[in-house]
């Protein structure tokens, strides 16, 4: 039964409530059998609110035990998802009341969960990167859906690898980046040398290296670089053909000018072509060097001296010709210059041969012409100096004749002087020959041919010159004898008849002029043998190559005749003799 007892405040209670049921039963009359079935009907529904009450205490206590294993198992898995295990702060604590344990790991929970809230936004944030480099690196631009986290290892063993991933990566973009821009920049210097657009060309690479666009990230996919790489190579690769193509052009109009003798102000015009005649391929650098009008404008210019060269080709024929002709006569060999320009005029009117190959033919000769003048220049030295002493030599012979060469008229000291000099020189000349004698066979020996001067074999004139030399001494001994016979024979007249007045004397013959000699020597006419004051040696030369027979020097020898002949024909006086050489 439900006692009845007072709250001490005032307030209704079990007791108080049973005891005004009592008084309600009283006045109403229940039996004790109703009032006991009714007190019985009012405990089991008190039981009934107790089990109630139970059970749900029950759930309740459940409940909380399933949370703090829940919260234990959560706090477990986020430890080891964040790599947190052995953190400090975490609770250990496993016993009291299951909201004391609850409690206890709360706090930690929250900040567990919160610390792997930020770890994924970090984990998203490095994955996020890491695609989109990817993205960029296989030439795929669009972001795609954010990628997935695994939240079953937030760990920071694992962020870090996520991160040096990333560095990796960015490095890569860095060094893609720097590569592209090499390329790009390899590009435009290229364009800008060869005359070409440079934006359309790396847009056809890949429109996001047109900085034009306004596109901020460029392009670093291994197909841009491919593709970058080909278009430099190309570039490359059309810059040499361009440079040969222009350099064969420069030449050819180098070639054109000097073989028209084109003035300075013409050849100005194209400085900027003939520069890179000898450059290499890396050293053409300015813009628009190699551009394609550029190089038409040089090939049209070559085309138009080309035509201009064909009209003055006899011109510029015989203008070489002229050249190889000069050498000749400097190295004084002989050649038929008529046949020469005829065989010219006849190749050029009859278009058989092309006038680059005919000038480039008369080149090979100047060349060749020059080379044999050059070998030919130290016997043509000493027979200069041969010719000079003959020269001297007959000179002296002429002064030699003169009877008042002693006299003391005006410039006789000038002529004496010379005298002496002329007379050492004339000493030199026996071994001067024999010099020049010995180089000219060498040379013959070595080329197997002859030299000759002016069309004369050298040997020949020195052998010829040997021979006149001898007979003129000759000459001169049989004078001296005949002036010694002459002397003694009026050395026995005057012992037999006396001493006679002697006529005057006559002259020998015209009297000559001391001087330079006519035929070589301060009057620059051409100095050529001469052994006789009348004609030169090289008509006397050739003389004797038409007859064989000796030509003897009418200086010496018909001179000499002369005097003698007026010795025999004289009164016999000694002063018609000639004066013998001092």
């Amino acid at each position: 039964m439900v006692t009845d007892a007072k709250n001490p405040l005032g307030e209704t209670t079990c007791g108080s409530l049973l005891q005004k049921l009592q008084e309600i039963w009283d006045e109403v009359g229940e039996s004790d059998e109703q009032r006991d079935r009714m007190l019985l009907q009012l405990e089991q529904e008190c039981l009934d609110v107790y089990k109630r009450k139970v059970e749900l205490a029950a759930k309740s206590r459940a409940q909380l035990l399933q949370a703090l294993s829940d919260g234990r198992v959560e706090l477990s898995t986020l430890q080891s998802a964040l790599g947190e295990k052995n953190s400090v702060g975490f609770p250990e604590k496993t016993s009291g009341t299951i909201k004391e344990q609850l409690a206890a790991i709360a706090p930690a929970l929250e900040q567990l969960w919160k610390q792997k809230e930020e770890r994924v936004t970090q984990f998203a944030d490095v994955q996020s990167q890491i695609q989109k480099i990817c993205g960029e690196i296989a030439g795929n631009l669009s972001l795609g859906e954010t990628p997935a986290v695994d939240e079953s290892d937030l760990s920071l063993k694992k962020l870090d690898e996520y991160q040096s991933q990333l560095q990796d990566l960015q490095k890569e973009k860095s060094d893609r980046l720097q590569q592209v821009l090499e390329y790009v920049s390899t590009v435009h210097d290229l364009c800008a040398v060869l005359g070409i657009d440079f934006y359309s060309t790396v847009t056809e690479v890949h429109p996001s290296l047109n900085d034009s666009t306004g596109v901020q990230s460029k392009s670093i996919s291994n197909d841009t670089l491919s593709r970058l790489d080909q278009t430099v190579l190309a570039l490359e690769e059309d810059k040499k053909q361009r440079l040969h193509k222009l350099q064969e052009s420069a030449a050819q109009l180098i070639d054109l000018w000097n073989l028209m003798d084109t003035p300075e102000e013409e050849r100005k015009l194209f400085d900027h072509v003939t520069c890179n005649i000898s450059a290499s391929v890396d050293e053409v650098t300015v813009p628009g060097a190699l551009a394609a009008d550029l190089i038409e404008q040089t090939e049209v210019e070559v085309e138009r001296l080309d035509q201009l060269k064909a009209s003055r080709m006899k011109e510029i024929a015989f203008k070489k010709q002229g050249e190889l002709e000069e050498i000749f006569a400097r190295a004084h060999i002989e050649i038929d210059t008529e046949a020469a320009r005829g065989k010219i005029m006849e190749l050029i009117d009859s278009g058989s041969v092309e006038p680059t190959e005919l000038l480039a033919d008369m080149d090979d000769q100047i060349a060749k012409a020059k080379d044999e003048a050059l070998s030919r220049k130290d016997i043509l030295d000493k027979v200069e100096k041969w010719m000079s002493a003959c020269e001297e030599e007959s000179w002296l012979e002429d002064y030699n004749r003169d009877e008042n060469r002693y006299n003391a008229s005006r410039g006789a000291h000038l002529n004496l002087k010379r005298a002496e000099k002329a007379r050492i020189l004339v000493n030199k000349i026996p071994a001067l020959v024999d010099s020049l004698v010995a180089k000219t066979r060498v040379w013959e020996e070595e080329r197997g041919i002859s030299f000759t001067y002016d069309g004369v074999p050298l040997l020949a004139m020195l052998d010829e010159y040997a021979m006149l030399r001898q007979e003129r001494e000759e000459e001169k001994r049989r004078l001296r004898d005949q002036k010694k016979i002459q002397e003694l024979q009026h050395t026995d007249q005057e012992s037999v008849f006396g001493s006679k007045p002697s006529p005057s004397p006559r002259p020998v013959g015209t009297k000559k002029v001391v001087g330079p000699r006519a035929n070589g020597g301060p009057n620059g006419t051409p100095r050529r043998l001469s052994l006789n004051a009348h004609q030169n040696g090289r008509s006397a030369v050739k003389d004797a190559k038409r007859d064989p027979r000796p030509v003897a020097p009418l200086n010496y020898v018909e001179l000499s005749k002369e005097d003698a002949a007026s010795h025999v024909s004289g009164t016999g006086s000694g002063s018609d003799l000639i004066p013998a050489s001092p």
